[in-house]
């Protein structure tokens, strides 16, 4: 212990010296700290970093309050007032007396806002349970609908709820909230099946529609068939639109007036309702339809189609099974026959045949002999009289509707005059009439047959337009304008279903006057004693021709007898034609009636299109009811056999 004490002693004498060194250190140091100068530099880039940070905010302030102020103010704006859309009511159709034909109700819907709502799986099980309407197909209308429309916008949900449902929900609905009840109008038929061709539908716009048109949003109603489609635009009307102001909670403080909503326009037809009972009532459900037309104006004033539908169906949202049971339907509900199926004409295309005949110089007192059949080759071409008519010139042709002197009259002038003339006449292309999706029919040619078969044109084919037959097909409002034609002196009138539409002339007929008043004459007689008597009146001028139209090979049965048609499967049956014309009183109209699978013009259109006229007559009490005549059933054969023409 000692030894380290006297090792450590000498050391304590140099203490001293140590401290007053590092005292003189630091005072050294603090003699060169005050006259340091920082770097320049260092300065100025502090005072780029300031004023960059400076210049970042202006611009941003720039950017948020200037350039997208706007936006931002729209948006603030938006949090607190809404805009509700004011529905404007359709305009409605009338029939020519002022009779409401499609017209409007008031309808209570549904409607979420996604935004207000806190719960949309409750919220979305409260509507199925107040509407039964199953939950699966609530959230599919969500899930579907979600994306079309913003977090805060209406989401319809229901279009159509009846009003004590309404008032029970309006007594729970503000426990519920982003739910809204929405008022509307709705279309409404009250003539259901008798318009349903006519007028069409209504259903919501679906989203191609949208797209093509701005002004239409989720839930709004556009037309779908009928006049509805075609007169959308003057229809429809102009939306209004409401600012609604909301606080925070999205409850309504209160309500301005934006827009004022205004109504679609009223469109009066020229179709008579107690006309179009009439027709309706006459077919008395069998398959066809029926066209009254004023030759002189081309106005409609009956246009019935039976079967038909009930379109309120659409306007409330059709089912999947009713939609199914029309659509399956064997007898096509849904087909506007007027101008949507085309049939062949039968003898009904005499008519055209015969001003054709005069046209190209055939002598009408020529006549040509009928012994009821004509042998093409190996082919037999029949006249609907078995024994045949003996010698015949064009007016009893078209009289009693002779086959084989068509046949032969035909076959002189060839195939390539028959098209020409048929198109000019107005068939194989539409009429232009206001309705959607009109068939043009069809004129076969030579070009078309090869076209189509790749196969020349025959003698035979020929034989067959002759009569109607064939590959010939027509729309019955083709037949209507055609006979009006020959009325009002060759004019090809568009069909017209506004009561104030003018007279449009679309084409003529390129025949002369004594061509015109031939057919007529010979429509006259045919009404007074060939085969479309069924329609002769004593108190009025009556024209008329009728026909059969084979829609399968003619069948025959033991001994040579044709099958009638009770003895024919249905879809075998022949299609019964009239076309007539009549005049009373300076009145003049023109009545095509069409029976799928009727069977005979005479015996089955006929008395149709009689009943027509007592409607606009009123009934020939002073004559006898007549018997209708036998009707002829063409004698086509198959297409594409005999030689080439």
């Amino acid at each position: 212990m000692k030894k380290n004490k006297l090792l450590s002693a000498p050391e304590a004498p140099d203490a001293p010296p140590r401290k007053k060194e590092g005292i003189r250190s630091w005072l050294k140091i603090q003699m060169d700290s005050e006259g340091y100068q920082p770097p320049r530099g260092g300065a100025i880039l502090l005072q780029v970093l300031v004023g960059l940070l400076f210049f970042v905010l202006v611009v941003r302030f720039w950017y948020l309050q200037v350039h997208r102020g706007e936006e931002f103010a729209r948006q603030a704006q938006e949090n607190r007032l809404r805009l509700e859309r004011i529905f404007a009511p359709r305009g409605r159709i009338l029939d020519d007396s002022g009779k409401v034909l499609a017209d409007n109700r008031t309808a209570y819907g549904l409607s979420l806002v996604r935004e207000d709502c806190h719960d949309i799986p409750a919220t979305l099980a409260q509507i199925s349970a107040w509407s039964g309407i199953p939950l699966p197909q609530i959230w599919e209308k969500y899930q579907q609908d979600r994306f079309k429309v913003k977090s805060f916008e209406p989401l319809l949900l229901i279009t159509d709820i009846d009003f004590d449902l309404v008032a029970r929900i309006e007594s729970e609905i503000y426990a519920w909230p982003g739910l809204e009840i929405v008022v509307r109008t709705k279309r409404s038929y009250p003539e259901k099946e008798l318009f349903a061709h006519v007028l069409g539908y209504v259903a919501e716009a679906n989203e191609q529609e949208m797209a093509n048109d701005p002004a239409l949003a989720m839930g709004d109603l556009v037309g779908k068939q009928g006049l509805e489609l075609e007169l959308e635009k003057q229809l429809r009307g102009r939306k209004g639109l409401y600012d609604v102001e909301v606080d925070a909670h999205a409850r309504v403080l209160g309500k301005t007036l934006r827009e004022e909503p205004r109504g679609g326009h009223e469109m009066r037809l020229s179709l008579d309702r107690g006309l179009q009972q009439a027709a309706w009532d006459a077919l008395d459900g069998e398959a066809g339809c029926v066209v009254v037309m004023e030759p002189d104006s081309g106005k409609l004033r009956a246009l019935v189609t039976s079967p038909a539908y009930d379109n309120n169906l659409f306007a409330a949202g059709i089912s999947q099974r009713d939609w199914d049971a029309l659509r399956t339907s064997n007898r096509f509900p849904l087909q506007n026959r007027v101008i949507q199926s085309v049939y062949p004409p039968g003898s009904v295309w005499k008519l055209v045949m015969a001003a054709l005949f005069l046209e190209r110089g055939i002598n009408p007192r020529e006549t040509v002999f009928c012994p009821g059949q004509v042998k093409l080759g190996n082919q037999i071409f029949r006249c609907w009289k078995r024994g045949g008519h003996g010698a015949m010139n064009m007016e009893s042709a078209l009289i009693n509707s002779c086959d084989v002197y068509f046949y032969l009259m035909a076959e002189r002038l060839g195939i390539d005059k028959l098209e020409e003339f048929a198109k000019a006449s107005g068939f194989g292309k539409p009429t232009g009439i206001d309705l959607p999706h009109e068939k043009s029919g069809l004129v076969p040619s030579r070009e078309w047959k090869k076209r189509r078969f790749g196969r020349p044109w025959v003698r035979g084919e020929t034989y067959n337009v002759s009569i109607g037959q064939g590959y010939t097909l027509v729309t019955p409002v083709q037949v209507a304008v055609y006979v009006a034609a020959m009325l009002n002196g060759g004019d090809l009138l568009k069909p017209q279903l506004l009561d104030d539409a003018p007279r449009v002339v679309q084409s003529h007929i390129p025949a002369r006057p004594e061509t015109f008043k031939f057919v007529v004459d010979a429509m006259r007689k045919t009404a007074g004693v060939g085969t479309a008597r069924v329609v002769g009146r004593k108190d009025a001028d009556m024209g008329g021709k009728t026909g059969t139209a084979q829609v399968v090979k003619l069948k025959m049965a033991a001994g040579d007898r044709r099958l009638r048609s009770s003895e024919m499967e249905y879809a075998q049956r022949d299609h019964a034609w009239v076309a007539t014309w009549g005049s009373k009183n300076g009145k003049t109209y023109v009545v095509v009636v069409m029976v799928e699978h009727g069977g005979g013009g005479s015996s089955v259109a006929g008395p149709v299109a009689k009943k027509i006229y007592d409607y606009l007559f009123g009934p020939d009490t002073g004559a006898p009811t007549p018997s209708p005549a036998a009707e002829p059933r063409t004698g086509q054969r198959q297409a594409g056999q005999g030689r080439a023409d």
